[in-house]
């Protein structure tokens, strides 16, 4: 039965998803070399058939072995995280978590860094909070609908 993907994952199933991102699909032999503090290979069968269950994997059958990749795109799972996140720690508030991440008692930005926060906000801006611009982000270089990105990333 596939859960929901919004079911939050544990540290040891998102470790497992990185490595899979990372590789874009192995066995579970190959993910149990690639995780840190190798578990058993049954624990990584059991580890993998959880995230098949959750939906966040699949698997294939290549000969006598299954091999196990992501059934979700990491911008999609990106997306999902920060969600939670944002619900979990900001009361859904994306102003608070930039405000948290300007802090500049945890860390400093460096002026490039912050160059290209301006440079989003503006295409926000220039979108506006409905949506009612032409919603390409091209006022960012290199953003999805920028000339420069064209046959690049997608939305």
């Amino acid at each position: 039965m596939q859960r929901s993907l919004e079911e939050a994952l544990s540290r040891r199933e998102r470790q497992a998803l990185d490595v899979l991102y990372a590789a874009g699909e192995l066995t579970a032999a190959g993910l149990r070399e690639r995780l840190p503090d190798q578990p058993s290979y049954s624990a990584v069968r059991a580890l993998l058939a959880v995230l098949e269950d959750k939906g966040w994997v699949k698997h294939r059958r290549d000969g006598r072995q299954y091999v196990f990749a992501p059934t979700v795109s990491r911008q999609r799972a990106r997306r999902g995280a920060l969600q939670r996140v944002l619900r979990t720690f900001f009361d859904g508030s994306p102003e608070q978590l930039v405000q948290n991440l300007l802090d500049p008692t945890e860390r400093r930005l460096e002026p490039e860094q912050l160059a290209r926060l301006r440079q989003l906000l503006d295409a926000h801006e220039q979108d506006g909070p409905d949506g009612s611009g032409d919603g390409t982000g091209a006022a960012v270089e290199g953003g999805p609908g920028s000339p420069a990105n064209k046959g690049g990333r997608d939305r």
